[in-house]
């Protein structure tokens, strides 16, 4: 039994929990013990078994212990088999439509028998959803819109998912006797929002073709849907890699075509051609008729006279021109962070204390950290009214008071009403560092309404930074509608500064908006939205997205001294 065959039991064992109606926790702990034993890459676990290793992993308790031992040992799971037996497999795709929970996917299936996504499109169109309880046609039709929609995210996964899909796979490939190095190349790469297939070159010491075929038969292989030296294999779990096996004479101009993107790779090839170079599948020969030799893609992109470009910006959107010209930035690095101004913290909902985020904060090598509870209108999140900011404010203080290098802001994620009022009076909303303002009801509104309720907002010289400004979830909710352009514009004459909430399932703004951003002068804060300390490590993420974004150290405000921080605050409420 191999890893990946093991880890998808695991996780449809955590679909079927949830839709029978168990406690939440227990999915999450089928979910965790998946990835834990996905992330080991064994293409036998027998061995980790008997050696005991497999009983010491992260997050694999006896109940997940027990499932696993048993795939070992028989190849199947009975409890699996269990839970399958009244739960129609269709169920958990439908589970995925945006609007439809558990207990309504129950209520369809029981009163209507549907048990697909192809069979709850037709009882939508056909009105025999709309007649349900609670349903009515106006909910009928944006499950209908929400079907389109699962269809295509159950092909996609967000980042920090592909990520890890990514480097399980790389790693297992790079175990292979013909595999000097296996890279991580496609949309990882590139540091896009969601994931699709998961490219990775391998660099081969033995034939690439023989290589390549060596991989249509390892555990856990479903298809093989192309075959030759670059190969395109799904899984059981239905994870697609593509698999380009090179030699190492071929490897700088494969990662470089690997990484894409689809339009980078044409205005290149044609930037590369007007200067009298051929680029070939695996090679570049010069005006001369001569193969260059390369050792890397800095070779590659030095023998065109171009700068190195980063992989994140290879989206033919002006990249090949700046690397011509000289003038791509300087982007932002992790380093670059100094701190994080979107965390919560057990005053509202989140899971550790002031002093453990700030623990961690310091531990992650930053300066500062801001608390950001919710605000009283998010009672649903323990939203703090004025009594609770005060505890909390005397709170941070004692602690600052014992702090050397290290400051705690005083921060609150402000709902912002629908009127465009913010969710506290001037008085107290005054004694906070600074405010992060975010619209968390009534979604429905119009884009007229949206966006001048947000503009309002805006306006209030105590807004310093606008949260989540577009309000999607990837993969599961879209954005509500809101004229991002008159956002940007607003930002960019008022000083507000905008976010890039990188909690894995937001990345709001999204990029293109963030360079957008950038080009008008508006101030990005990378915000991790961290619920607990391990959350923290959003931020990672969040710099990918902001380098795809072209923002420099110079554009992030967390990326600057805290006092700094404070003073952009200032600015905004009109004191110097």
């Amino acid at each position: 039994m191999d890893s990946r065959t093991a880890a998808h039991v695991l996780n449809q064992i955590a679909s079927y929990l949830e839709l029978s109606g168990t406690p939440r926790f227990k999915a999450r702990a089928f979910q965790r013990a998946a990835r834990s034993i996905l992330a080991l890459g064994a293409d036998d676990l027998t061995p980790l078994l008997k050696s005991g290793e497999l009983q010491k992993t992260p997050n694999v308790g006896p109940a997940t212990l027990s499932i696993v031992k048993e795939l070992i040992e028989t190849g199947e799971s009975t409890y699996l088999d269990r839970l399958s037996e009244n739960i129609p497999r269709g169920l958990i795709q439908m589970a995925r439509v945006p609007g439809l929970g558990v207990d309504k996917v129950k209520l369809i299936h029981r009163e209507l028998g549907v048990e697909s996504l192809d069979q709850l499109e037709q009882a939508a169109r056909d009105g025999r959803l709309a007649k349900l309880p609670r349903f009515g046609p106006r909910t009928a039709e944006r499950i209908l819109a929400g079907i389109a929609f699962a269809r295509d995210s159950g092909k996609r996964a967000l980042y920090h998912r592909g990520l890890m899909q990514a480097v399980v796979l790389a790693d297992y490939v790079s175990r292979h006797p013909d595999v000097s190095e296996a890279l991580i190349a496609g949309t990882v790469r590139r540091h896009l929002d969601t994931i699709g297939d998961i490219d990775i070159v391998a660099i081969c010491t033995a034939n690439p073709t023989q290589v390549a075929q060596s991989f249509t038969d390892m555990p856990a292989v479903k298809e093989v849907i192309e075959n030759g030296p670059r190969m395109s294999i799904r899984y059981v779990d239905d994870t697609r890699m593509d698999l380009w096996c090179v030699s190492q004479a071929e490897a700088a101009i494969t990662l470089w075509r690997a990484t894409g993107s689809a339009d980078h790779v044409v205005q290149l090839t044609s930037f590369a051609e007007a200067r009298g170079f051929t680029l070939k599948e695996s090679e570049l020969v010069n005006p001369k008729g001569r193969t260059v030799k390369l050792e890397s893609e800095s070779d590659f992109f030095e023998a065109l006279g171009l700068d190195d470009i980063p992989p994140e910006l290879r989206e033919g959107l002006g990249e090949i021109e700046a690397a011509a010209s000289g003038t791509l930035p300087d982007l932002i690095t992790s380093e670059d962070i100094r701190g994080a101004l979107h965390c919560h913290s057990t005053y509202s909902d989140g899971g550790a204390t002031i002093q453990e985020m700030a623990q961690a904060a310091m531990d992650r090598g930053w300066k500062y950290i801001g608390i950001t509870d919710h605000s009283q209108a998010a009672f649903y999140a323990g939203g703090l009214k004025r009594d609770k900011v005060l505890r909390q404010h005397d709170e941070i203080d004692d602690i600052n008071s014992g702090m050397k290098g290290f400051r705690i802001l005083k921060g609150i994620e402000c709902d912002i009403l629908p009127s465009g009022d913010l969710d506290y009076g001037d008085e107290l909303l005054d004694r906070f560092d600074y405010v992060v303002g975010s619209v968390h009801s009534q979604f429905k509104m119009d884009e007229a309404a949206m966006t001048s309720r947000v503009l309002k907002a805006m306006d209030d010289p105590r807004l310093t930074i606008l949260g989540h400004a577009t309000g999607r979830l990837l993969l599961s909710r879209d954005s509500y509608a809101v004229d991002v352009e008159a956002v940007i514009e607003k930002a960019s004459e008022n000083g507000t500064v905008l976010e890039l909430n990188c909690d894995p399932h937001r990345m709001d703004l999204d990029w293109l908006h963030c360079r957008t951003a950038k080009e008008r002068g508006v101030m990005i804060e990378i915000g991790p939205d961290a619920h607990s300390e391990a959350e923290l490590d959003n931020v990672e993420s969040g710099v990918g997205m902001a380098r795809k974004a072209w923002l420099t150290k110079a554009d992030v405000l967390n990326a600057q001294p805290v006092r700094s921080v404070l003073a952009v605050a200032r600015r905004k409420k009109g004191k110097r």
